[in-house]
């Protein structure tokens, strides 16, 4: 299984949306890191660098917009989301502009940077902003699929990376549908629900269960927002429980946006996956992911719990 990191599949994608007149790409003095520099070798043109003016990015990137451009504005999470909120509100959000945030370097796996520029609350963030699609791709291929679906798709979106490399575990070449989970292994005695890298945790989770007898059923939830409310509800009519699992905060992520629907739906036990309400450290990723209880055998011995619960 080959380990690429998302955010270069994300540059070779903006490489091949280049032959689209309408596209526009802006980065925020990160371009190297974020790999919109694929983008500025076959385009100059139209490929913008704003400098460390992160909030002026997503003005410039709104009247862009409402001139008729698809606006790809790209930096790291913690600025995109964070220090832009009020412009991503009232400059993309609410006039339902055709623009797509894109933010790398997200989630725990930052790693030795540390809680500054570990972004664990994009995802709340931009899930509670009205109008806003939310997509957490699971590895290199979905982003570069994600990237292709969002340039077609019209209106306002936030897509979240990470910052190293992770196991492949989608098809190259699949086609990505917005707003639509996938079962990538059936099972009948409890469902994993993964966004992002934690997918294939959950996946290595599955493979530990089976050896003791368990079926653990995996859905990749790419699109967090809107939530695939069919494929959530099938999955847990059939195992009767779940577990959420997202390199995010609990709070507001994955885990809220499931838990909410199976509390009004399908009462169902559910155990969250995530960090905590605590910021992240300086870290490697691997000693992040023990020591914030993000690791396959926590994500299995959560799925233990659930299906005592039932």
């Amino acid at each position: 299984m080959s380990q690429i990191a998302q955010r270069d599949y994300f540059g070779k994608a903006l490489k091949d949306l280049a032959k689209r007149e309408d596209i526009v790409v802006l980065d925020a003095d990160l371009a190297g890191s974020t790999k919109t520099s694929e983008f500025k070798k076959v385009c100059p043109e139209r490929f913008v660098e704003i400098g460390i003016a992160e909030q002026n990015m997503i003005g410039i990137s709104s009247g862009l917009a409402a001139e008729g451009k698809t606006v790809f504005a790209t930096t790291f999470g913690v600025f995109a989301t964070g220090r832009c909120w009020e412009q991503v509100r009232l400059c993309v959000a609410y006039p339902e502009l055709n623009v797509k945030i894109v933010a790398t370097h997200c989630g725990i796996s930052v790693g030795e940077d540390g809680a500054t520029h570990q972004a664990l609350e994009d995802i709340s963030l931009m899930r509670t902003m009205p109008n806003m699609t939310v997509i957490s791709p699971a590895d290199a291929y979905e982003t570069y699929a994600a990237t292709i679906a969002i340039a077609d798709h019209y209106g306002p979106v936030y897509m979240r990376m990470g910052r190293s490399p992770v196991p492949t575990v989608s098809e190259e070449g699949e086609k990505f549908i917005i707003g639509k989970a996938k079962a990538l292994r059936e099972g009948k005695d409890v469902t994993l629900f993964g966004t992002g890298q934690m997918v294939f945790n959950c996946i290595e989770a599955a493979e530990e269960l089976k050896k003791e007898g368990v079926s653990a059923e995996v859905v990749n939830v790419s699109t967090i927002k809107p939530l695939d409310r069919d494929t959530v509800l099938a999955s847990v009519s059939k195992t009767g429980c779940a577990v959420t699992a997202e390199e995010h905060s609990i709070i507001g992520g994955l885990g809220s946006a499931i838990s909410e629907l199976l509390s009004e739906e399908l009462p169902s036990p559910v155990f969250r996956i995530g960090t905590g309400d605590i910021f992240g450290e300086s870290g490697s990723p691997a000693e992040l992911f023990v020591k914030y209880k993000l690791t396959s055998g926590d994500i299995a011995k959560a799925a233990r719990k659930a299906m005592k619960k039932r």
